[in-house]
């Protein structure tokens, strides 16, 4: 049983900019709901691409939550999705500038790959000319080169969420970017509670960002990972469920700020959770997941052994749930490796149903709802579970359900198998 000792690491303000809801209030109702955000792709032209359903977000304007405008220009979207959701985490926190020492504000963000647009190049490629002539080689070297805007760069570099975030908010403690795809935002969290807990800062800006709506991104993605065929956009991603083919492409940015208890009491903060414990693992085999889903064991394993509890005490489990066949059922055999009989009395939600996977940002998007699941003490169903699959045997939530515990486990994995763990706890 856990013991009562004064929590040490606290999270006391949240953010998120999703499909299913920009800002904290809008993305909880749609949650418990039912409301999925995987609609059509209606971004980009879709007739070639192997997948026609994507959740967008339509509504987000980067002006409403952006400060420094004048970086709009450097930053593509997954940055402005990043930035925006630090603005309403910090906001939620009430950690305006001013109230903390910069020094001691540091910024923990999981990013992944960021895809530029054609157009941004095409200028300077219209000067290549016919491919097949050497010539044309030497002329984008002395003309094309210089008709690419200076920082273009910028916009792509996996680093700049974090470096944006901590110019917006005078964040001059530590700084550091994960760039492990859907496990960041749980990486990043494991290393914020360890500059806090080091002494190096006493609050940390913790995200993670990513858009796939991209038609070289869904076509890259098609090429490694199953890509749901579902044409009705309201059951196509059903994790854990028997008939299950495949994810759905996404977007969206999950931030949470991580505070030492004495400092976030000493202001007058309001706390959600406390982090108990995050342990990360991998599989080693990646794609071949001939381990089945140890990494993801040992992060759990860590979780527990750093959180002092035990698996009893779990009132939830925020589960990965990718909603692949390979993915889920690893997930699955983890869970009962693990947990033990537990593993399958769990309740466990998979809010990718909601939203597909988007790899960093889509893990950021979970654990917020995690955290806001404690606040209201209600745990939201998992959209499509029909048909258990008899090979993952777990107790996956088909409706909303008031929460028997206030600890709770969000975990997700790559498909490399690398896999992280975190354990939360309402204070």
């Amino acid at each position: 049983m856990a013991g009562k000792k004064t929590p040490g690491v606290v999270i006391t303000g949240v953010g998120v900019v999703s499909p299913v809801g920009i800002g904290n209030e809008r993305f909880w109702s749609n949650l418990v709901a039912g409301r999925s955000g995987i609609g059509l792709l209606r971004s980009v032209p879709s007739e070639s691409l192997p997948c026609k359903l994507a959740a967008e977000i339509h509504d987000f304007d980067p002006l409403e939550y952006v400060y420094q405008k004048k970086f709009l220009k450097v930053m593509s979207r997954d940055i402005q999705l990043g930035v925006s959701a630090a603005s309403l985490a910090m906001k939620d926190a009430g950690l305006a500038t001013g109230k903390i020492d910069p020094e001691r504000l540091g910024v923990e963000f999981g990013a992944g790959h960021i895809s530029f647009t054609p157009d941004e190049l095409v200028e300077a490629a219209r000067d290549f000319g016919d491919p097949t002539n050497r010539k044309g080689y030497t002329r984008w070297g002395e003309d094309s080169l210089g008709k690419i805007a200076p920082l273009w760069m910028l916009r792509q570099l996996p680093n700049m969420p974090a470096c944006h975030v901590a110019i917006e908010h005078e964040a001059a403690g530590p700084n550091n970017t994960i760039t492990s795809a859907d496990s960041s935002m749980i990486l990043a969290l494991q290393e914020a509670v360890r500059c806090v807990n080091r002494g190096h800062a006493d609050a940390m800006i913790v995200g993670a960002c990513s858009s796939n709506i991209h038609p070289v991104d869904i076509a890259r993605i098609s090429l490694y990972d199953n890509l749901s065929r579902q044409i009705d956009p309201e059951t196509a991603c059903r994790p854990f469920d028997l008939d299950r083919d495949g994810t759905i492409v996404g977007e969206g940015a999950g931030v949470v700020v991580v505070e030492r208890y004495s400092h976030a009491i000493a202001r007058g903060a309001d706390i959600y959770c406390e982090v108990l414990g995050v342990g990360a693992g991998c599989d080693g085999r990646g794609y071949e997941n001939g381990s089945g889903g140890r990494g993801l064991s040992n992060a759990m394993s860590a979780a527990l052994k750093r959180s002092e509890i035990s698996p009893s005490e779990i009132g939830h489990i925020n589960a990965h749930g990718k909603s692949t066949l390979r993915d889920d059922f690893v997930e699955a055999k983890a869970y009962h490796r693990t947990l033990g009989d537990h593993g399958g009395r769990i309740p466990v939600t998979a809010l990718k149903s909601y939203f597909g996977n988007f790899e960093a940002g889509s893990g950021a998007v979970e654990l917020v709802g995690s955290i806001l699941a404690m606040k209201h003490g209600e745990l939201p169903a998992t959209l499509n579970y029909k048909h258990p699959d008899p090979n993952c045997r777990l107790n996956v939530v088909r409706e909303p359900q008031r929460l028997r515990s206030s600890v709770a486990m969000s975990v997700n994995r790559t498909s490399m198998g690398q896999s992280a763990a975190a354990i939360l706890r309402a204070v």
